[in-house]
C-alpha cells in the first residue's frame, strides 16, 4: 500500500511542479525531476514515514518496471522518425553526425580523464576508470529530448535531424561502451578478451535489431485483424509491452553473452511498422496519448533515483566537474565538426551540439555493468550519477533554448502576436 501511495504521489506531484517550473518558462522535464528528488530518498523520504515519499532507493528500484516501459515507448516513438521518406532528406547526415560526434566525445572524455588518472587524481581515478567513463560519455538521452520536443510542438531543420541522431548515437554508444569496457577489464585483470570486445557487442546490436525487425513485421500483420482504434491501440500496446520483455532476456551460449538492448528492439520495431503499415501514423499518435502518465512517472523516478550523497566527496565532485566539461564540449563540437563534413545547414551545424547534452538512463545502465570492474565500480557510477543530476536538470532547458534560437520552437505568445498582425491586417 505505501508503495502504492508514493507512486501516485510522484505522479500527482510532478504534474503539479509542471505549473510552477511554467511561470519560469522551464520544461516539465525539469518539474518532474525535481519533484522526484523532492520526494525521494533525500528529501521527503528522510521522514520515513510511510506513504509519503520514497523512503529508500530500495522503494524506487521496486518500480523501475516502469522506466523500462516508457523508455520502450520513447524508442518506438523514435523509430517513427526512420520513415524511408525522411531518411532520404536526413539519413546520410544523420548517420555521419551521429556516429562521428559519439566517438569525438568518447575521445575528447578519455585524453581528459585519463591525462587526470596519470597526473593529479590517481590515488582515486584509474585508467580503465577513466577509459571506461569516456565510452558512457557518448550516450545521450532519447527519453528528456523527446519530452521537450513533443512540450513545445518543436518542428524545423534541427528536429528533423535530431531524433535520428540521438537514436544512432545510442547505438554508437553501446558499440563504443563493450569494446572500452572489455579493453578497461583487460587492463585491470592483465588479460585481453575478444570476445566481450567484439563478439558480445556485435550479437546485442544486431540480435536486437533483428528482434525488432520480427515484431515489427509482427505488429503490422496482427493490426490488420481489427477494424476498430480501441482494439488497435490495445493490441500496439500489448506488443510494446511484450517487445520490452522480450528485450530483457539474457542468456549464454558457450562464452558467449546473449543481451539486447531494448531501446534498439523497440527502435527497430517502430521503424519496421512506420515503413509498412499504412495505418501507423494515427496509432503511434494514439499510443503516445496513452503513455503520457507513464513519461511523467519516468521522470519523477528519475529524480527520485539521484543520488545527492555524491557531493559529499569533494574528489567525486572535482573528477565529475571535468567530465562534465569534457562531454559537454565533445557533444558540441563534435556535433559542430560532423555537422559541417556531412554539409548540414549552418542553422543546424550551430545550435544541435546543444541538444545532445541530456544524459540519463542508457548511461546508468552502462554504469551498473560498469560496477563489475574490480575496484572500480563505486567511483564509476558515483561520477555517472553526478553528471546525470546535472544534465538532467540543466539539459532539458538548454535544448529547450537551443530549439528554441533555431527557430524550432515558437513561443505562444509570438503565435499570439503574428495571429492579432493577421487579424489586423485583414
Amino acid at each position: 500500500m505505501s508503495l502504492f501511495l508514493a507512486v501516485a504521489m510522484a505522479l500527482v506531484c510532478g504534474l503539479l511542479f509542471t505549473r510552477i517550473t511554467q511561470k519560469f518558462h522551464l520544461p516539465d522535464v525539469t518539474a518532474y525531476l525535481v519533484a522526484g528528488v523532492l520526494i525521494g530518498p533525500y528529501g521527503l523520504g528522510l521522514l520515513g514515514i510511510d506513504g509519503i515519499g520514497f523512503t529508500s532507493t530500495g522503494m524506487v528500484e521496486e518500480v523501475s518496471f516502469l522506466g523500462d516501459l516508457a523508455l520502450g515507448f520513447i524508442a518506438f516513438e523514435i523509430g517513427n522518425e526512420f520513415r524511408l521518406e525522411e531518411l532520404k532528406k536526413t539519413g546520410r547526415q544523420a548517420l555521419i553526425v551521429g556516429v562521428l560526434q559519439a566517438v569525438i566525445t568518447t575521445l575528447l572524455v578519455d585524453v581528459v580523464l585519463v591525462g587526470l588518472a596519470l597526473t593529479i587524481a590517481g590515488d582515486k581515478l584509474s585508467v580503465p576508470a577513466a577509459i571506461t567513463l569516456g565510452a558512457i560519455a557518448s550516450a545521450t538521452a532519447p527519453a528528456a529530448t523527446l519530452m521537450v520536443i513533443k512540450q513545445y510542438k518543436a518542428k524545423g531543420k534541427v528536429t528533423d535531424i535530431l531524433l535520428p541522431v540521438v537514436a544512432l548515437d545510442d547505438a554508437v554508444g553501446l558499440a563504443l561502451f563493450a569494446i572500452s569496457f572489455g579493453i578497461a577489464k583487460a587492463l585491470a585483470g592483465g588479460s585481453l578478451d575478444m570476445v566481450s570486445i567484439v563478439v558480445n557487442p556485435l550479437v546485442e546490436i544486431i540480435g536486437s535489431l533483428i528482434i525488432g525487425a520480427i515484431m515489427g513485421w509482427v505488429m503490422t500483420h496482427l493490426e490488420k485483424l481489427f477494424h476498430s482504434n480501441r482494439n488497435r491501440t490495445s493490441l500496439t500496446i500489448g506488443l510494446l509491452l511484450l517487445t520490452v520483455g522480450l528485450s530483457m532476456l539474457k542468456f549464454h551460449v558457450g562464452p558467449v553473452h546473449v543481451g539486447f538492448s531494448s531501446l534498439l528492439v523497440c527502435m527497430m520495431m517502430g521503424t519496421v511498422f512506420c515503413n509498412l503499415s499504412d495505418i501507423s501514423e494515427d496509432l503511434m499518435n494514439r499510443t503516445d496519448k496513452w503513455s503520457a502518465p507513464i513519461m511523467a512517472l519516468f521522470f519523477v523516478l528519475s529524480g527520485a533515483e539521484l543520488e545527492l550523497s555524491v557531493f559529499t566527496d569533494i574528489a567525486i565532485v572535482g573528477i565529475g566537474a571535468m567530465y562534465i566539461a569534457s562531454r559537454s564540449a565533445g557533444k558540441y563540437y563534435g556535433a559542430n565538426l560532423s555537422c559541417r563534413l556531412a554539409g548540414c545547414d549552418p542553422t543546424i551545424t550551430k545550435y544541435l551540439g546543444i541538444t545532445l547534452l541530456p544524459q540519463a538512463g542508457v548511461a546508468l545502465g552502462m554504469s551498473a555493468t560498469a560496477a563489475s570492474l574490480p575496484g572500480d565500480g563505486l567511483i564509476i557510477r558515483n561520477i555517472v550519477l553526478f553528471g546525470v543530476l546535472i544534465y538532467e536538470l540543466v539539459g532539458p532547458s538548454l535544448t529547450k533554448m537551443a530549439l528554441t534560437k533555431s527557430g524550432d520552437i515558437v513561443e505562444k505568445e509570438a503565435h499570439r502576436t503574428r495571429e492579432r498582425f493577421v487579424k489586423k491586417s485583414a
